[in-house]
């Protein structure tokens, strides 16, 4: 059997790189979209969800909390009661940032020394973190004006001191670039086995194919190998010019990161082979393959926050693979992310992958009998 499905795994690779079409698909695209979304791509900001930690609990500070309340930026998602509750709700991305003020905040402003107002921001998506800060400089502005009317105070009396987490100098790129890693592995996996049987039917080699000792379960194993390969080749070399091209970081543990990556390339290949299992026609394959791959990425919250999305999308969401592999390659570059944290994101993309695969073999064996 191992000698069957390594002989078929040889052809594939043959048939591929001797097609000029798909040499240009694994090599093209990805470096173009690469710098194109590496140097270009920014994102924009919906809604603000936000934390306060407030030791004052002053008149004073319950009016500077009422100014972001009243503004429509920003929704207080909790209120903390002691600095180690920050981390954990950045963390687990529940809000954007924390409004941290201090417990002599009121008796500062009465004496009218500077006082100082932290906010600890999530710097993981920086575009949002940058608008995010622009919104609360204006209400502190406003506030300072309030401030300045009310009591004759001169200058600004509140002090904003910010602090960015994982992204500290909220560099775009940061975040865009590490998600590039699932786009291209997901475009350039997906087409790659999205076109290998209608390849087949087209070149007249199916027939071919069906007459061999091969059963349906080694000849699926035999196209599952490639892709998986070409997409492990194809991610490590985006991986490599992320870290010493654009000089991004990778806090995490590799392991985590390339556990993550075959759970996701292996849902890719049962999504891909299912297109393939239907289309008679090359064309039709990629037509399938490009009909998954726009609503996948919209879903995916590689551009658009899934918070934001309505409730029905969000639980649309929850059958895309690419979703979780964000979440995976984000977490392991900025935040330094082991395995054991990402396990939640992990038993998805495995359950996507076998149901995908087993149903892309049922098609297969009902196609070829």
């Amino acid at each position: 059997m191992l000698a069957r499905v390594i002989s078929l795994v040889i052809k594939e690779f043959l048939a591929l790189l001797r097609d000029k079409q798909g040499r240009f698909v694994l090599i093209g695209p990805p470096v173009i979209q690469l710098i194109v979304f590496g140097y270009a791509a920014t994102f924009d900001l919906k809604d603000v969800p936000y934390a306060i930690y407030d030791e004052d609990r002053s008149p004073a500070s319950r009016e500077l909390i009422a100014h972001f309340d009243g503004s429509r930026a920003f929704e207080k998602v909790a209120y903390i009661l002691d600095e180690g509750s920050i981390r954990p709700i950045i963390d687990d991305q529940k809000a954007l940032m924390v409004l941290h003020i201090g417990r002599n905040f009121e008796r500062d402003l009465l004496e009218r020394r500077p006082a100082p107002v932290q906010v600890i921001i999530d710097g993981r998506n920086s575009n949002t973190a940058m608008l995010a800060l622009n919104y609360v400089n204006e209400i502190v502005a406003r506030f300072n004006e309030d401030l300045a009317m009310r009591y004759g105070i001169g200058g600004a009396p509140v002090r904003l001191d910010i602090r960015a987490w994982f992204n500290e100098n909220l560099e775009s790129r940061w975040f865009i670039v590490p998600g590039i890693v699932g786009l291209l592995t997901l475009v350039v996996t997906l087409i790659v086995t999205a076109l290998s049987i209608a390849r087949e039917r087209e070149a007249g080699t199916f027939d071919q194919l069906l007459v061999t000792p091969l059963n349906p379960f080694e000849i699926l194993l035999g196209k599952t190998i490639p892709g998986m390969i070409i997409g492990l080749i194809e991610a490590s070399f985006i991986i490599l010019v992320t870290v010493y091209w654009f000089d991004i970081p990778l806090r995490g543990s590799v392991i985590a990161l390339y556990l993550g990556l075959g759970l996701f390339i292996l849902s890719a290949i049962g999504v891909g082979l299912m297109i393939s299992s239907f289309a008679v026609t090359q064309q039709q394959g990629l037509l399938g393959a490009f009909l998954f791959l726009v609503p996948a990425v919209t879903l995916s919250g590689f551009a658009t926050p899934i918070a934001n999305m309505p409730v029905v999308v969000q639980k649309l969401t929850l059958i895309n693979p690419f979703r979780y592999f964000l979440v995976v390659v984000r977490e392991v570059f900025l935040e330094g992310a082991g395995a054991r944290l990402l396990v939640n994101q992990y038993w998805p993309m495995a359950v996507i992958g076998l149901v995908t695969l087993f149903t892309a073999a049922l098609m297969f064996r009902h196609r070829m009998y």
